[in-house]
C-alpha cells in the first residue's frame, strides 16, 4: 500500500565529501541520539565549500571568496514546501550554503536537502493528492498525540537509510523542544531520521519523540525561525524564511469587541437539547475533531483549531526571536491561500518560495559582496 509513495529516483552518489568542518558547535550541548550505522549517504551532492575534496569537482563561482551563508528554515506545516522552491532558486543562482538551521517542516526539508534526495523528495511532494495524503497519517487515540508519524519516518528512512546528522556534508541542525523544561534543543549529531520527527512533533498532533533520554517535541515552540542557530554554528550571513508573514503578518490589538448575549444564550440552549447521549455519539465526536460543525463560519475540528492556536503562537515568537537576531535577508513566501494541510498543493507553494527568492537575488548578492 505505501509503496506508491516511495521517491523512486535515486541521486547519483558523488565521491565521499571528506571531514565536515570542525567549527559552529552550539554553545549548549545537544542531546546523544540513536547513532546512524554506516551507508554511502555521506556522499550526498550538496558539498561543503571548505572541504578539500570540492576543489577538485565542477567549480563554483568564488566560492572560497564568499561568506559563509547560513539558513534559518522556519516552520508552517503544509506550507513548508515553499523551502524547496527557496533552495531550487539559491541553487539556480549558484548559491551554496554551508549551514542549514530548521524548525519542523524546515528541519525535514532542509534536512532532505543536505542529505542530497531534494529531487526525490519534490517529486513526491507534487505527487501528493488529497487522498494518498491521509494514508501517510496513523492515527493513535488514546496517546499523546493523534497522530504516531511512524509512517513519514519509515518513508524518509527508506530513502536515506541510517545517516547520522554529524555524516552530512553540511553543518545541519534540527530545532526541537524538551517536554517539560522548555529547553530548546539543537540536535547537531545522532540518528538524522530521529532528529527530523523530533522537529516536526506538533503538540497533541505528532506524538513526542524521545532522543539521548529527552523527550522532544516541535522546535517552533522556542524557536520558529532559528537565526541563532544558524549564527552559532558558523555562518556569517544568514538568510531566514518566514512561512507565516503573509498569514499572521497583520495580527494587531482590537481594542473594544464584545458578542450578541441572545445568540450565545441560544446556543447553550440547543446544547442542552441534544443531551448527553448526542453529544458523545461516534459522529459528532469525528466531527468535533475533524470536520468542526459543517458550516463556513466558525473552527474546522479540533485539529485544526489546535494547529492554528499552535501557530499563532509561534508567530508571535517569532516576531520576538527576529527582533532580537535579525536575519542579513527575510524571505517571507506568499502563502496566505495555502492552508497548513494542503499538502496536496506542493507545486503553489515550491512556487511561491521560488519567486520570493528570486525577488530578493540582488540583495542576497549584494549581501553576499558586502560581507566577503
Amino acid at each position: 500500500m505505501f509503496q506508491s509513495f516511495h521517491w523512486s529516483q535515486p541521486s547519483p552518489q558523488a565521491p565521499p565529501a571528506g571531514e565536515r568542518p570542525s567549527e559552529g558547535t552550539p554553545p549548549q550541548s545537544p542531546p546523544q541520539a540513536h547513532g546512524g550505522s554506516d551507508t554511502d549517504f555521506g556522499t550526498a551532492n550538496h558539498d561543503a565549500p571548505d572541504t578539500p575534496e570540492a576543489a577538485t569537482r565542477a567549480p563554483r563561482p568564488a566560492a572560497r571568496e564568499r561568506p559563509r551563508l547560513g539558513l534559518a528554515l522556519g516552520g508552517g506545516a503544509a506550507r513548508g514546501f515553499a523551502h524547496v522552491g527557496v533552495l531550487r532558486a539559491l541553487e539556480r543562482a549558484g548559491i551554496q550554503p554551508g549551514v542549514v538551521a530548521g524548525t519542523s517542516i524546515g528541519a525535514v526539508v532542509g534536512g532532505i536537502w543536505a542529505a542530497g534526495k531534494l529531487d526525490e523528495f519534490e517529486q513526491w511532494a507534487r505527487s501528493l493528492t488529497k487522498r494518498n495524503v491521509l494514508t501517510l497519517l496513523d492515527f493513535t487515540f488514546g496517546g499523546a498525540g493523534l497522530i504516531g508519524g511512524r509512517r513519514l519516518v519509515d518513508l524518509i528512512r527508506r530513502e536515506v537509510g541510517g545517516i547520522a546528522v554529524e555524516d552530512l556534508p553540511v553543518v545541519f541542525a534540527a530545532i526541537a523542544t524538551e517536554l517539560g523544561t522548555g529547553h530548546e534543543i539543537w540536535l547537531t549529531r545522532g540518528d538524522f531520521v530521529e532528529a527530523l520527527r523530533a522537529s516536526f512533533a506538533l503538540p497533541g498532533i505528532f506524538t513526542p519523540v524521545k532522543v539521548g533520554g529527552r523527550w522532544l517535541m516541535d522546535g517552533a515552540l522556542v524557536n520558529p525561525i532559528p537565526v541563532s542557530a544558524a549564527r552559532a554554528m558558523g555562518a556569517r550571513m544568514v538568510i531566514a524564511v518566514n512561512l507565516n508573514a503573509e498569514v499572521f503578518g497583520r495580527g494587531t490589538v482590537i481594542q473594544d469587541h464584545g458578542g450578541v448575549v441572545v445568540e450565545a444564550a441560544d446556543a447553550a440552549l440547543e446544547e442542552k437539547k441534544a443531551g448527553f447521549t448526542a453529544m458523545l455519539s461516534p459522529e459528532r465526536l469525528r466531527r468535533q475533531f475533524f470536520a468542526g460543525r459543517g458550516t463556513t463560519d466558525g473552527p474546522r475540528g479540533l485539529s485544526t483549531v489546535m494547529i492554528d492556536a499552535f501557530n499563532i503562537t509561534q508567530d508571535r515568537i517569532a516576531r520576538s526571536r527576529l527582533a532580537g537576531d535579525p536575519p542579513d535577508i527575510a524571505l517571507s513566501p506568499k502563502l496566505g491561500r495555502i492552508g497548513l494541510f494542503d499538502f496536496h498543493r506542493a507545486e503553489d507553494a515550491i512556487a511561491a518560495g521560488m519567486e520570493a527568492t528570486e525577488r530578493a537575488l540582488e540583495d542576497i548578492q549584494s549581501s553576499m559582496v558586502a560581507l566577503g
